[in-house]
């Protein structure tokens, strides 16, 4: 069933969200991405939530991308090809749009669609032995423009071009170099630097963080930006959040933000 390849759980504010065929590495179907994108939207309107963790099961992959067993029957010609990408694109979509800040929790292979997926979260935390790349060239395959947007994002045209016209996979350092991940951390230690960065996360206002998601996408597009959206600059003085952060620093105490 689609529900048990992709899995969700939640732990107060924090949900985790876990591809996962541990069997096959995570690779990714067409189930999985419709699955996806609708957890994706379903928690994005939850508002008890503060973060989301994204990660592959199995502690081998956060995906290898697609399952090419799949493309003889789901992507052999340009209308499945292009009713296929709807999907991927739909699922996507949902993670670039999501109200809540997410992270990746990446631990081993990350490539092709794997990668797409990270380069979607806001935060990306890899372990030391993990690799990444774009080898589809091998394949005679491409990455549409909806898919190349955040590989562009994230580490500019140039990387993009090399990591699409060399199809190689390469290690975390060199990730870190060209800016796909945030951080390296021994590989034992990848699952807990993620809690703990979303933990650090969830304790900041939530409203804040979803401002600032929206400000960011607003400055990235391009668009000049109106009266109104300059104005939601300065919403945040009429909060709850606001009020308890100013009194707790005052009062030297750890502030409890109630999303208001």
């Amino acid at each position: 069933m689609s529900a048990d390849l992709v899995l969700v759980a939640r732990d107060g504010p924090i949900a985790t969200v876990t591809l996962n065929r541990p069997t096959k590495l995570n690779a990714l179907t067409k189930p999985m991405w419709l699955r996806l994108g609708t957890v994706m939207h379903e928690l994005s309107t939850d508002d008890g939530l503060r973060c989301i963790v994204l990660r592959g099961a199995g502690g081998k992959a956060f995906a290898p991308g697609n399952d090419i067993a799949e493309f003889e029957t789901e992507r052999s010609n340009f209308g499945q090809g292009r009713a296929y990408g709807q999907v991927l694109h739909g699922a996507l979509g949902a993670i670039a749009d999501c109200r809540h800040p997410t992270v990746a929790l990446i631990e081993g292979l990350c490539v092709g669609g794997g990668l797409e997926i990270a380069a979607l979260c806001d935060l990306r935390i890899c372990g030391e032995s993990s690799r990444f790349g774009v080898p589809i060239n091998r394949l005679g395959l491409v990455m549409a423009h909806a898919e190349l947007a955040a590989l562009v994002q994230l580490a500019g045209r140039a990387v993009a071009m090399e990591m699409l016209l060399e199809g190689r996979v390469f290690g975390a350092q060199e990730a870190l170099a060209k800016r796909l991940v945030h951080r390296v951390v021994a590989d034992d230690q990848v699952e807990h630097e993620a809690w703990a960065t979303a933990r650090r996360i969830a304790a900041g206002a939530p409203l804040a963080a979803r401002w600032h998601k929206q400000f960011l996408r607003e400055l990235a597009s391009g668009v000049p930006l109106s009266e109104a959206q300059r104005d939601e600059g300065f919403r945040c003085y009429d909060t709850e959040d606001f009020r308890i952060g100013v009194r707790a620093f005052l009062d030297k105490a750890a502030p409890q933000f109630v999303g208001r």
